[in-house]
């Protein structure tokens, strides 16, 4: 029994889910992060180009398609997949 409780409390910090970065978030804000990239501001991000999203990004730790996934820019938060901020820049490959 002890053997098969160890197990469950290893488990328990991979079984917990990431925070999502809020848009609101002062590090969020600055960057112009939105969780849909569709809904960037473009008068404001000029450099925007459609099609880029975190998904694409070089700074997504994640797989092109996960609904969201870690970036550097933002600690233990994750972004949307979906989403973009001005940090965005060419997967490469």
């Amino acid at each position: 029994m002890a053997v098969a409780g160890s197990a469950a409390v290893l488990a328990a910090p991979r079984a917990r889910a990431q925070t999502l970065l809020d848009e609101k978030d002062p590090q969020a804000a600055a960057l112009g992060y939105v969780a849909d990239a569709k809904r960037v501001d473009t008068k404001k991000y000029p450099k925007f180009a459609a099609g880029q999203h975190c998904g694409n990004c070089a700074l997504f730790q994640g797989k092109a398609t996960d609904k969201a996934g870690g970036c550097p820019l933002f600690g233990a938060k994750q972004v949307a997949g979906a989403g973009w901020c001005s940090a965005w820049a060419k997967k490469a490959g």
